[in-house]
C-alpha cells in the first residue's frame, strides 16, 4: 500500500463510519479478518503468549493488543478517538411546523463549525436498543440515503448574514425531515433501517452525518477531503500500522476511545478506566504482579494521535511565528507549556527518532502564545495509566467542519511510523 492507495482505503473507512459506533464496528471487522480473538469485559480472559485480542466498550471504543512470545516488559500504545463533532437526535424529535413541515429536534455534540452544515445532504446513523426475546440488544443503524437538509435562510431575508451571524442551535440548525405527511414516521424509518419492529425500540443514540463523498483533489491530487477526518484519519493510519507491524518487540496496543470531542469523561473515554482495566487484565494473564505492572508502565510509551492544525493559506497570521505545519510535509508533534498536549523533551526525542527510522518526516505545532488551544487524549489517559507520551497528529484544515481537508501523503507517513513503532 502506497500513499494514494492508503488515501483511497481511508475514504472507504470513513464512508463506512458515519458515527463512532460504525467506526468501531469497521475496526472490529478488520481485526476479525486478521484473526484476532474478541474478548468480553463480562467474561474471564484466557490469554496466551503469541495471541492477538481485542475488546470493545459501549461499541464506541476498542482496544486491541498482541502478546509476543518473548517475556517483554513494555507496552507500545497508539490512542486515537472515534467520535467527531455533529448533531445528536433528541428524544421525541419530530416537530410539526405550521401543519406544513416536519423538522427534527437536535442538540450540538462537541465544538463544531456550524455554517458548513447548512444545505448539505444529511442522514441519520448510530444505534438503537431493542427488546428481543425478553432481553435488550444493541442494533447499529445507518439510513443510507439522503434524508435531511438544514436549509439556510435566503439572503433576501437576512441581508447582514455575510457580515457575521450568531447561530442559535435550537432555531437555526434544526434539519428538515419532510412534509406534513411525514409526521410520526421517523422511528418507523429508523426501525426499518435497523431491521427491527418500531415498538421494540426502547432507547437510541442517533446522530446526523454528512453524506458528501470524500475525494482526492488538487493540482497534483495531493489533498484529501472528507467528513470526520478528525480523528478517523489517525485511527485508520494507526490501525494499518498496527496490523502491518511485526508486534514482537513490545506488547502492542491499539486503542480507539470515544467522546474526546466532549471531554472524554465517560466510561468509554480517555478519562475512564478502560485502558487501565485492559492493561491490568493483560498483565494478570501473564502471571505478573501489580508491581510488575507498574514496572511495565514505567518502560512503556504512548502515542496520542489526534489531528493537528495546518497553517491556513488565508490566515497565516493565526499560526505560531516559527512552528507552522503544512499539509503533506509530515506528522505533527504537538507541544503546549500548560500540558494540554503532554509532549515533553523526552517523548519528542523518542518520536523523532522513530520517524527517522520509518523515513517519515515530522514537523511541530505550538499555538500562538496569545491563542488558547484545545486538548486531546494523551494527558487525560495518563491520569489512569501514566507513561511517557507524545501528542501528535496529521495536519489538516477546517478542523471540526462538516467537511475537512488533509494531505494524501500524511496518512502514509503515520502508517509507516506506526508500523515501525509496532515492530
Amino acid at each position: 500500500m502506497m500513499d494514494y492507495e492508503a488515501a483511497a482505503d481511508l475514504l472507504d473507512f470513513i464512508e463506512k463510519s458515519p458515527t463512532a459506533f460504525q467506526a468501531v464496528e469497521e475496526v472490529r471487522q478488520r481485526l476479525l479478518w486478521e484473526g484476532f480473538t474478541e474478548l468480553s469485559e463480562k467474561e474471564r480472559w484466557e490469554l496466551r503468549r503469541g495471541g492477538n485480542y481485542f475488546v470493545t466498550r459501549n461499541h464506541s471504543a476498542l482496544i486491541a493488543f498482541s502478546i509476543p512470545e518473548a517475556d517483554i516488559y513494555q507496552f507500545h500504545i497508539i490512542a486515537s478517538h472515534s467520535d467527531s463533532p455533529t448533531f445528536k437526535i433528541k428524544e421525541n424529535p419530530e416537530m410539526l411546523v405550521e401543519n406544513a413541515y416536519v423538522k427534527l429536534n437536535v442538540e450540538k455534540y462537541g465544538g463544531m463549525l456550524l455554517a458548513p452544515w447548512f444545505d448539505r445532504p444529511l442522514s441519520v446513523a448510530g444505534r438503537v436498543i431493542v427488546r428481543e426475546n425478553g432481553t435488550l440488544k444493541e442494533k447499529l443503524v445507518c439510513v443510507d440515503r439522503d434524508l435531511l437538509v438544514i436549509p439556510n435562510l435566503a439572503i433576501h431575508m437576512n441581508r447582514e448574514v455575510n457580515s457575521g451571524y450568531s447561530y442559535n442551535i435550537q432555531k437555526d440548525l434544526l434539519p428538515l425531515y419532510g412534509g406534513v405527511e411525514a409526521k410520526d414516521s421517523f422511528f418507523g424509518l429508523i426501525a426499518k433501517a435497523a431491521g427491527v419492529n418500531q415498538e421494540d425500540i426502547l432507547g437510541h443514540d442517533l446522530f446526523l452525518y454528512n453524506r458528501d463523498k470524500g475525494s482526492v483533489w488538487g493540482a497534483q491530487s495531493e489533498f484529501v477531503s472528507a467528513p470526520r477526518l478528525d480523528d478517523l484519519q489517525c485511527a485508520f493510519a494507526s490501525l494499518c500500522g498496527f496490523l502491518n507491524g511485526q508486534r514482537k518487540e513490545s506488547i502492542a496496543v491499539y486503542c480507539v476511545l470515544d467522546n474526546e470531542e466532549v471531554g472524554s469523561s465517560t466510561k468509554q473515554g480517555a478519562a475512564s478506566t478502560f485502558l487501565k482495566d485492559t492493561l491490568l487484565r493483560l498483565n494478570g494473564s501473564l502471571g505478573r504482579s501489580y508491581e510488575e505492572y507498574l514496572m511495565t508502565l514505567a518502560g512503556s510509551f504512548m502515542i496520542s494521535a489526534d489531528n493537528a492544525h495546518a497553517m491556513h493559506p488565508n490566515y497565516v497570521e493565526k499560526a505560531d511565528p516559527v512552528n507552522r505545519p503544512v499539509i503533506n510535509q509530515g506528522i505533527v508533534i504537538k507541544y503546549n507549556a500548560n500540558q494540554k498536549y503532554c509532549t515533553d523533551g523526552v517523548s519528542a526525542a523518542y518520536f523523532k527518532q522513530l520517524c527517522e527510522k520509518a523515513e517519515a518526516p515530522y514537523q511541530t505545532f505550538v499555538n500562538r502564545s496569545d491563542v488558547a488551544g484545545g486538548s486531546t487524549l494523551g494527558n487525560i489517559s495518563n491520569t489512569q495509566a501514566a507513561m511517557n507520551t507524545v501528542d501528535i497528529g496529521l495536519p489538516q484544515l477546517s478542523m471540526h467542519s462538516a467537511f475537512e481537508t488533509a494531505g494524501v501523503k500524511d496518512t502514509w507517513y503515520l502508517l509507516k511510523a506506526a508500523e515501525e513503532f509496532y515492530c
